[in-house]
């Protein structure tokens, strides 16, 4: 095949250095798919990861018979460093950006641009399936998701525990929860960073006297939204987290590319009725009270950037009694949650749940 070919690149570590990922995926200029894979490189930065997608892809498209082509990446400095605008100072690096250029110049034509990382969501997947497998992977096509997720299921070392980062507010009951699973063998993970939006909460106590590693981020300590989730962020992927799980987490934070269907939330109703802003706790269970709802319960599901929204996992019901207080009903409402988050965390870690235009599907 001759002729014009778009490029998407990406590469990144869990750690900087830590394991790592390259990726690219490559369309004609219709928009057509035709090829894409990611790789995984082991222990590395994530500079090495992102020059390493980029050869692989030029490699790629050469082999495709390209004559033309256009490569993004979201990596600033990248971009201007084969585009000769700033100068590659690492030793470590120069070796893939001379590959890079030499096999640039082999093409009639070609341009390299910056594009945000959320117009390169597709690549930015590709290399969180690449971490969470261990493995190189191939193919980007939605066609079928279930089928892809399923092989993914088959060959992902699931020996290895899965790596939560916990989100609390308050008390950490649902942490203490998730704890006692792990303890008991029945949820292969293990708790790598907990972060609490309060120094003085039961909860960030419950979780030092566990051992584990406890981070206070407090909102107000940040200029504005961006930063602190930033912040939230940098602590998962310091951590080399897995996946995300709020846990009476009350703080809007923006997800990032790379946790996107990759953050639970757990919700005392069942969404999306009684959801949104300042329905939390005592509050949801009094609406369904004065509602006059026969059936209540909870929803476990993927976090988007709005309150209470997003792809739902899980959900377990319980009746609601004519003599309810919003007290007996949270309790009862509580024990449906001891069971459902960790159901919907295992699924997860076994690469059981596929989603497909926002429906979680479970295979």
């Amino acid at each position: 095949m001759a002729g014009e070919i778009i490029i998407h690149t990406d590469g990144g570590s869990r750690g900087n250095p830590g394991p790592a990922a390259a990726a690219f995926i490559l369309t004609d200029s219709a928009g057509n798919e035709l090829d894409a894979k990611g790789f995984f490189l082991g222990q590395t930065t994530n500079n090495v990861a992102e020059y390493t997608g980029i050869v692989k892809a030029l490699e790629a498209a050469k082999q495709l018979g390209a004559n033309r082509l256009t490569l993004f990446s979201d990596s600033e400095l990248l971009v201007k460093q084969l585009n000769g605008r700033y100068r590659v100072k690492s030793e470590q690096i120069r070796p893939l950006f001379r590959q890079a250029i030499n096999l640039l110049n082999e093409f009639e034509s070609w341009k390299v641009q910056h594009i945000t990382r959320e117009k390169n969501k597709e690549a930015d997947k590709l290399i969180n399936r690449v971490l969470n497998l261990e493995q190189d992977v191939g193919g980007t096509s939605e066609a079928a998701p279930a089928r892809r997720a399923n092989r993914e299921r088959q060959t992902r070392n699931l020996d290895r525990p899965m790596r939560l980062g916990v989100l609390i507010s308050g008390g950490g009951t649902t942490l203490m929860n998730i704890l006692d699973y792990i303890k008991q063998g029945k949820l292969n993970a293990q708790v790598a960073v907990v972060i609490s939006s309060r120094s003085t909460v039961t909860g960030a106590q419950k979780a030092k006297n566990a051992g584990l590693d406890v981070k206070i981020i407090h909102k107000k300590d940040f200029p504005d939204i961006d930063e602190f989730s930033r912040h939230i962020e940098e602590e998962l992927v310091a951590a080399n987290v897995d996946l995300v799980v709020q846990g009476g987490w009350l703080c809007l934070w923006k997800i990032p590319a790379r946790y996107e269907n990759r953050v639970m939330n757990i919700h005392p109703a069942l969404l999306p009725s009684f959801g949104g802003q300042g329905m939390w706790g005592r509050h949801v269970h009094e609406a369904v009270l004065k509602t006059g709802c026969k059936v209540t319960g909870c929803t476990v599901h993927f976090c988007t950037n709005e309150y209470d929204k997003g792809p739902i996992i899980v959900q377990r019901a319980c009746q609601v009694k004519d003599d309810d207080t919003p007290e007996t009903l949270a309790a009862r409402v509580f024990v449906q949650e001891c069971i459902a988050y960790p159901q919907a965390i295992k699924m997860f870690a076994e690469g059981k749940l596929v989603v497909e235009n926002a429906i979680v599907r479970h295979l």
